[in-house]
């Protein structure tokens, strides 16, 4: 086969794929569960409590126990019949607003967390991004068994990675901080036009919907 046809079986192939899966690409299919892998459950019922997160019903014997991060829509689930997987082998992200008042929570609850540091031109440095741009700053800490969380700052999203047309926010805490940001964003716009703007409001609205989903944010 030459390097032509290779080629051309290769978009064949894509072509195909984009047809076949036409109608699966219309079902919705939300994450609900995670598993991580614990050598002790009850130790690790503990340092999950001890974390904050909410401790969901699960069946009687199941052996299952299930954890909810605060504003999470995604739970995270560990017990010995549901992996076998190694302990300490598993990774998460979880995303934040604010990164150095979550640390600063974490630590202050008796969690381990690492530095913050932040991925600049020449790989990870020290502190948080100077301009706190979103998907730069981070910080980990890690369970008993060593399974891994990946603290993540992002306030604006990568266009594309949220519905435009829907806006959401997963707790008080993360509702507060877009009006924050959007309120100093907006004393910006007012020096900008040289008066107060009376109609705030909408202006708040049009930014922090914009923020969330990766588009042109009002200037």
């Amino acid at each position: 086969m030459t390097t032509q046809e290779a080629g051309m079986s290769t978009k064949a192939v894509r072509a195909t794929d984009m047809i076949s899966n036409t109608g699966v690409a219309r079902v919705d299919m939300k994450v609900e569960v995670i598993v991580i892998p614990v050598s002790d459950v009850d130790r690790a019922t503990e340092f999950y409590r001890k974390l904050g997160w909410r401790q969901d019903v699960t069946p009687p014997g199941s052996g299952v126990v299930q954890f909810t991060p605060q504003g999470s829509a995604c739970s995270v689930q560990f017990g010995k019949p549901l992996t076998s997987a190694a302990p300490g082998s598993g990774k998460g992200y979880l995303i934040v607003s604010d990164i150095e008042a979550a640390r600063r929570a974490l630590v202050d609850g008796g969690i381990e967390v690492g530095e913050i540091f932040h991925i600049g031109p020449n790989g990870p440095a020290s502190g948080p991004d100077p301009e706190h741009r979103s998907y730069r700053s981070r910080a980990s800490f890690s369970d008993p068994d060593g399974n891994t969380w990946l603290l993540q700052e992002i306030t604006t999203r990568l266009p594309g990675r949220i519905d435009s047309g829907v806006t959401s926010f997963g707790s008080a805490n993360d509702l507060g901080s877009a009006l924050q940001r959007a309120a100093r964003a907006h004393g910006e716009h007012e020096k900008r036009i040289g008066a107060a703007d009376p109609n705030w409001p909408d202006w708040y609205a049009k930014y922090m919907a914009a923020e969330q989903a990766g588009t042109e944010l009002p200037s």
